[in-house]
């Protein structure tokens, strides 16, 4: 027979255990999962698994393997170092993992950079908008001196250079007197990064009606994302990329994280209004892509997610919150793709050699 105190400590454990549930319980209120389904739909899209197509610049089989060739090709680089890759590594989300990037002659570029993966799908690109499109897009940074340092004339004398990227160009651009010019390197260029979308992620599966392919904890972040008012900037098929917002809403981060030199879309409207507005970012596999931000000093997504709290919509989200919105934030990891590297054509006698010297100013500064 067990004794009274044994029998009494007993019941104060059972008490204990009661009230912890019951806290637990008041802690993790009840979804609502019909509603919560029915604003995700309406403020989201799921990742079509249908292969989108550039305007007036239609995927073929050989345009996309040149494509594919002129991402990886470091030639396209004064320095014969740095490709497309270099700072959107297919193997890390489509980024460098880097503050920012760095460039020819180990100059830092001025901002983080984007991850290329769903990129097709934004406005526009670059932080600050300045390119239309991923064909405007794939010319910057080659000619950029802070970063791959090279010029339209460099990079075609390069190509013609070998006679195995002649005929892919001709093959890849029929008809053509001339297939190998600098306009058909950027289309073939978009045409590769076009294809580089992520679906499939446990968030487009509970889009497309899979209610079990996100846990309690992921739906309750869901729905705080959408509630404390993330979504605004947030929505679409990116979850993000669609619109121009000022970064500091309500309060403007420190200098660290928003210099006051980099004014962003100014930059490229000179209208005031545009002072301090970037395009916002894709969340699409946001848990890959660290550092955050445009200047890639916030290197944790809870504290990402704690800044943008703050400066976006005026809010301290406590700890709890902060932790549901970055577990939601982990569904829009999508499937990556796998992109064999391909086998690039050797140096001929007319390539032109490496040139590993530093600019003395970086003339054309592409950024990010």
């Amino acid at each position: 027979m067990k004794s009274p105190r044994v029998i009494a400590l007993a019941a104060a454990a059972s008490i204990i255990a009661s009230i912890a549930f019951a806290q637990d319980q008041t802690a993790k209120p009840t979804l609502d999962d019909d509603a919560l389904h029915a604003d995700a739909i309406n403020y989201f899209q799921a990742l079509p698994t249908v292969q989108p197509a550039p305007a007036n610049n239609a995927i073929t089989r050989e345009k996309y393997e040149l494509g594919k060739m002129l991402f990886f090709e470091p030639r396209l680089s004064s320095s014969h170092l740095l490709s497309c890759n270099t700072c959107h590594n297919l193997g890390m989300g489509g980024v460098d993992g880097l503050e920012t990037s760095v460039g020819h002659g180990w100059q830092k570029g001025p901002r983080n950079a984007p991850t290329v993966f769903n990129s097709f799908f934004n406005i526009a690109q670059f932080w600050d908008g300045r390119a239309e499109d991923l064909k405007a897009q794939a010319g910057g940074p080659i000619q950029a001196a802070v970063e791959m340092n090279a010029t339209p004339e460099r990079v075609l004398a390069t190509l013609k250079s070998m006679p195995e990227y002649v005929k892919a160009f001709q093959t890849a651009f029929p008809g053509q007197q001339d297939a190998v010019t600098f306009e058909n390197v950027t289309r073939a260029i978009e045409v590769f990064e076009a294809t580089l979308i992520t679906p499939g992620g446990r968030f487009d599966q509970y889009l497309e009606g899979n209610r079990q392919a996100m846990t309690d904890h992921e739906k309750q972040g869901m729905r705080l994302f959408i509630d404390k008012g993330c979504v605004s900037c947030h929505n679409g098929v990116n979850v993000g990329g669609a619109d121009y917002f000022p970064f500091g809403v309500v309060e403007r981060p420190g200098a660290d994280i928003l210099p006051e030199s980099d004014k962003g879309r100014f930059a490229v409207t000179a209208t005031a209004d545009d002072e301090y507005v970037f395009r916002s970012p894709t969340l699409r596999n946001i848990a890959l892509t660290a550092p955050y931000f445009h200047t890639g000093k916030v290197w944790d997504l809870s504290q990402a997610v704690e800044i943008m709290g703050s400066a976006q919509l005026g809010e301290d989200l406590n700890e709890q919150d902060v932790t549901a919105i970055v577990a939601f934030l982990g569904t829009l990891t999508g499937e990556q793709p796998q992109i064999p590297y391909p086998m690039l054509p050797p140096n001929a006698p007319g390539t032109p050699r490496p040139e590993l010297m530093t600019p003395a100013a970086a003339v054309v500064n592409s950024g990010g």
